[in-house]
C-alpha cells in the first residue's frame, strides 16, 4: 500500500495582510497532479487545513473543489483529514456524510460513550489498498483540546488524558486489525523534540508543557503522519514518526524550508519507504537583512524590474528590516518609492534602533511589533509591566484555558 501524507495548508492565510489563495491554488493543482500521476491507495492531510475556525468561502470551496477533482480522477483514492488548532472540529465534520461519498473521512473531535469510553470505532478508518482489500488501519487523532480529554472519567491533567486517549484508540486498532494489516495513525500535535518555526506555529497550550512523547506511539504503529510544525522532520530521528510540513512559507522564518509531500509505502504492515515530493514554490519570499536605511535604498534599487509580460501575482512578497538610530516619520514613503517599477511586493517593513543596549542586552533593541508576538507573550509582557514579576506557570496555564475558549467561541459554523 501507498500513501500521501501532507498537513497544514492554512487555507485561507495572509501574509501580513495579503491573501495567499494563488499560492494554495498551485499547490492544489501541482498535488492534483502527483495524485494522477502516481496512483496512491491513501491520502493523508494532518490538520491545520484552514488557518481559522471561520475560514472564508474562497478557502472552504478550494477545500471542496480540490476533494470532488481528487475524488473524479481517482476514484479508489481514500482520502482522511483531522482537524487542526487552527480549525474548527464542527466544521471538519459539518460536510461529512456528503464527503464520505468521495471515500473521503473528516474527523474534527474525539466522542465519548455513555460509560465513559473512548468512541474508538469512528477514529478507526480502514484503508483499501489497489484491489479494495483492507491493508491498513487509519488511526485519526484530530488535535484533543483540553475539554476533550478532562473531565469526570479522565481527571484534570490534560496531557495524561492525551496519553489515555492514544493507549486506548492503540489498544482497540490492535484488536481490530488482522495479520499484516498495518496501523497508520494521523495526529496533531507538538511532539517533543520537534523543530518549531520562528513565528509561525501558534502554541497549542503552553510552553514545552504541550510537548508530547513520542512513545505515545509504541512499535506496533507502522508510520505517524504529523501535522502543527511547518518544517519537514522526523521525530527523535524516527523514520516512522514523521512531520510533512507546510505546503507553502506561511512566515518570512520559513524562507529556507524545502516544502514537500511525503510519499510513504508499505509492505503487508511493515514501512518501506518514506520518499519527499518536493513542492514547487509558485511564489517567493524575498527578505532584506537589516542594515542602514541607505544601503537599504541600494539594495531596492538593484532589484530587478517589473517585467510587463510577467504574472503580478509571481512577484515575491518582500520584508525589508531597517537599522535606524532614531524613527524617520517617512521611512515607508522612501521605500515605497524606491520600490515604484520594482517587481516586488512589499508586505512588511521592520525597524531596529541601534544604541539603545540595556546593560543585559546583547544585541540591539528592536522594535517590536504586535504582529510578532503571540497572545501568551503579550500577556507575559503586561503581566510583568503590572506586577514587576514574572507570571507563575499555573497562571499561564489557566490563561492558555481562557484563551482556546476564546478561540473557539466562533468555532460553530
Amino acid at each position: 500500500m501507498r500513501l500521501f501524507h501532507t498537513s497544514d495548508w492554512h487555507l485561507g492565510q495572509n501574509l501580513h495582510g495579503q491573501e495567499r489563495d494563488f499560492e494554495h491554488a498551485c499547490f492544489l493543482e501541482w498535488l492534483l497532479g502527483q495524485l494522477k500521476a502516481e496512483q496512491p491507495d491513501v491520502l493523508l492531510i494532518a490538520g491545520d487545513i484552514f488557518d481559522t475556525v471561520n475560514p472564508p468561502l474562497k478557502a472552504q470551496e478550494r477545500l471542496y473543489d480540490f476533494i470532488i477533482s481528487a475524488h473524479e480522477q481517482n476514484p479508489k483514492l481514500t482520502i482522511v483529514m483531522i482537524a487542526g488548532n487552527h480549525d474548527s472540529g464542527s466544521r471538519i465534520e459539518l460536510p461529512a456524510p456528503l464527503m464520505r461519498r468521495l471515500r473521503t473521512h473528516a474527523l474534527g473531535r474525539v466522542l465519548w460513550l455513555d460509560d465513559g469510553q473512548l468512541d474508538a470505532e469512528r477514529l478507526l478508518i480502514p484503508l483499501p489498498d489497489a484491489k479494495g482489500k483492507i491493508a491498513a488501519w487509519c488511526l485519526a487523532l484530530p488535535f484533543l483540546r483540553p475539554a476533550e480529554v478532562t473531565g469526570a472519567h479522565l481527571g484534570d491533567d490534560y496531557l495524561r488524558g492525551i496519553g489515555q486517549v492514544h493507549e486506548w484508540l492503540i489498544a482497540a486498532a490492535n484488536a481490530k486489525r488482522k495479520k499484516g494489516q498495518a496501523l497508520i495513525a494521523i495526529s496533531h500535535a507538538h511532539m517533543a523534540g520537534g523543530s518549531v518555526s520562528e513565528d509561525s506555529e501558534r502554541s497549542l497550550i503552553i510552553g514545552n508543557a504541550e510537548a508530547l512523547p513520542a512513545s505515545l506511539f509504541d512499535a506496533s504503529v507502522s508510520y505517524v503522519a504529523l501535522g502543527h510544525l511547518h518544517k519537514p522532520q522526523r521525530v527523535n530521528g524516527e523514520e516512522r514518526i514523521r512531520y510533512s510540513g507546510s505546503p507553502i512559507p506561511l512566515s518570512f522564518s520559513e524562507i529556507g524550508y524545502k516544502h514537500q509531500i511525503l510519499d510513504v509505502t508499505f509492505q503487508g504492515q511493515c514501512l518501506v519507504s518514506v520518499e519527499p515530493r518536493l513542492i514547487p514554490r509558485s511564489v517567493n519570499l524575498q527578505r532584506l537583512e537589516a542594515a542602514p536605511l541607505a544601503d537599504i535604498l541600494k539594495q531596492l534599487a538593484d532589484l530587478p524590474d517589473i517585467d510587463l509580460l510577467a504574472e503580478t501575482q509571481r512577484h515575491p512578497w518582500l520584508e525589508v528590516r531597517v537599522r535606524l538610530d532614531e524613527p524617520q516619520p517617512d521611512l515607508r514613503q522612501q521605500i515605497e518609492t524606491a520600490l515604484q517599477g520594482k517587481a516586488v511586493r512589499l508586505v512588511r517593513i521592520a525597524a531596529e534602533y541601534a544604541g539603545k543596549r540595556g546593560s543585559d542586552e546583547t544585541d540591539d533593541e528592536r522594535l517590536i511589533e504586535l504582529d510578532q508576538l503571540t497572545p501568551q507573550e503579550l500577556f507575559s509582557r503586561a503581566w510583568q509591566d503590572s506586577y514587576g514579576s514574572e507570571v507563575d506557570e499555573q497562571t499561564l496555564k489557566d490563561f492558555a484555558v481562557l484563551l482556546q475558549e476564546v478561540q473557539q467561541e466562533g468555532e460553530q459554523p
